[in-house]
């Protein structure tokens, strides 16, 4: 898919656009974003100090207004990437309506997002860096999300192509995790010479790479903002 191409299906301020009219394809569009995005928004509100029952109550009150409330419907391009302006309207909902939300009883409210609580709990307790402020650790989880939807994606293309378990054995050298295995070995494994493995790697790198760009520009409006949130991408990782 070319550059173009990505920014038309997928920029947000088109998905917010079309859900104005009730387009089920925009809503669609819209709630696979805000999918990736609820983690990083759970931890954000737990830092902030609710407690976890809290701040479940709050991350699935939040999307359900985000899809059933056309909560964005006044949304602005000029207001900013699509993360810093989901930040800002939970900070909104946080501010302004936290009292209303709290009402609902625990069970009560409509589940917009499958979770398991013990799972985002435990995911939670794995942060750490107490001293991060909520907008940082927003960022790390928004970076470490980015790059986990692009590495399902690059799985799932080799999947398709009947290719899941070459990918599997390399997908350490791409990931950047410790391969516990030397070039040599590894190409001995799946039948390559080390000078063939080594340029399988460098093109499942570049194609990761090329995901990465991809899944950030769901959520910027402009093509030249691409490379900035890549920067911003490495920063929030560093």
């Amino acid at each position: 898919m070319s550059e173009g191409a990505v920014f038309i299906t997928t920029r947000w301020s088109v998905v917010l656009t079309a859900g104005e009219k009730g387009s089920d394809e925009a809503t669609s569009a819209l709630a696979e974003l805000c999918r990736g995005y609820w983690y990083p928004l759970y931890a954000y509100v737990r830092r902030k100090g609710y407690s976890r029952e809290e701040a479940q109550d709050l991350t699935q009150e939040f999307f359900s207004r985000v899809l059933e409330r056309n909560y964005f419907g006044m949304a602005d391009r000029r207001r900013g990437r699509f993360r810093t302006f989901l930040l800002a309207s939970l900070e909104h909902f946080l501010a302004k309506e936290w009292n209303r939300a709290h009402r609902l009883k625990r069970g009560g409210g409509r589940v917009f997002i499958s979770w398991e609580a013990e799972e985002a709990d435990s995911r939670y307790e794995l942060e750490g860096a107490d001293e991060w402020s909520p907008a940082r650790l927003f960022d790390r989880r928004w970076a470490l999300t980015v790059l986990e939807e692009a590495m399902a994606a690059l799985q799932a293309e080799h999947e398709t192509d009947g290719r899941l378990s070459f990918f599997q054995a390399l997908r350490p050298w791409i990931s950047g995790d410790d391969p516990g295995s030397s070039y040599a070995e590894l190409a001995r494994h799946v039948g390559m010479t080390d000078g063939a493995l080594r340029v399988a790697v460098h093109r499942l790198r570049r194609r990761y790479g090329e995901l990465v760009r991809a899944e950030i520009a769901k959520g910027v409006d402009r093509p030249e903002d691409v490379e900035e949130e890549v920067r911003h991408l490495f920063a929030a990782l560093g």
